[in-house]
């Protein structure tokens, strides 16, 4: 009986200096981080920060240059293609217009209703063709009996009126228009001169 306690009081004594041992342990690695670092030490710290920046700074770099390649393509394929939405809008007065084309004309009493279903289908066309202009704001200049201007017009010819002012536009040979607030194209005029001075005398 006295053996056993005598055994249990040499295991006690064991796990206390074992422990012991590892606490000392413990405190001697919590003081070997506390000592300040020397000077080596700190340069490879410091070396390795500058290396980790300039990891970082290269690879913003590198992001920013693509990013400002892939936007010059995104810009040069929008001004390559900027017209396609205008074009696909066309494209039904071009089908109309071959639709009317490959109308087939018979002679007699049909011919005149080809005809004026022919000049019917056109002014559709047509129509179609000027509603699409306006919806990318493209709009006609209005000339006849307006005051000729040379900033918005070509005149082509003078020719004496009763009914129109002098310098005033008597009429089109073409339309002029407008993109937005634009001049696209310049109005072909004719100008009048005025009454004509035979008809005065």
């Amino acid at each position: 009986m006295s053996e056993e306690i005598v055994k249990e009081e040499l295991h006690e004594e064991i796990e206390g200096a074992s422990e012991v041992e590892s606490g000392s342990e413990t405190s001697e690695e919590s003081q070997a981080k506390k000592q300040p670092k020397t000077v080596e030490q700190e340069l490879e710290d410091a070396h390795d920060e500058i290396a980790s920046l300039r990891d970082k700074m290269l690879r913003a770099a590198a992001e920013n240059e693509n990013f400002k390649k892939r936007v010059e393509r995104e810009r040069l394929a929008s001004l390559k293609y900027a017209g396609e939405h205008i074009f696909r809008e066309i494209l039904p007065v071009v089908d109309n217009l071959e639709r009317a084309i490959d109308l087939e004309v018979t002679g007699g009493a049909g011919a005149e209703k080809n005809l004026e279903a022919l000049l019917e289908g056109v002014k559709l066309t047509l129509k179609s063709l000027v509603t699409t202009l306006e919806k990318f704001e493209v709009k006609v200049s209005k000339s006849v009996g307006e005051p000729f201007d040379p900033k918005h017009q070509d005149a082509l010819t003078m020719s004496p009126s009763d009914t129109i002012p002098e310098n005033h536009v008597i009429s089109e040979f073409e339309k002029g228009y407008y993109y937005k607030d634009r001049l696209l194209r310049a109005a072909k005029v004719v100008v009048s001169s005025g009454k004509n001075q035979d008809d005065e005398k």
